[in-house]
């Protein structure tokens, strides 16, 4: 029996959730921390943003430059956007594996 209590085609199933585009929603690295719950972002449609934690996020989840994570730009200033979501290691290396994007942090 596996040590994980999960079959054998079951271990390799995992949930991953992936930006909507109907929300414009955006995969972005986070390329430096700018203090004030604020980092800059290198977003996958080539534009640069300042991101903002939101407040859901700020205390249960710690970024460090090099994560990935799902970023929504603002309506009203393209430059800005807010970090909804931040991928694990193995949520990184199932995105990587299935080819949507190119890069490793």
């Amino acid at each position: 029996m596996p040590e994980n209590n999960k079959s054998p085609g079951e271990k390799d199933r995992l949930k991953v959730r992936l930006p909507r585009k109907e929300n414009r929603e955006v995969l972005a690295t986070v390329e430096s921390m700018l203090g004030a719950n604020r980092v800059r972002l290198n977003c996958m449609d080539g534009v640069i943003r300042i991101g903002r934690i939101i407040g859901s996020m700020k205390n249960d989840t710690w970024l460090k430059v090099g994560d990935l994570v799902i970023a929504v730009p603002w309506d009203f200033q393209d430059t800005k956007a807010d970090i909804i979501w931040k991928y694990t290691r193995q949520e990184y290396e199932w995105l990587q594996d299935k080819g949507y994007f190119g890069g490793k942090t």
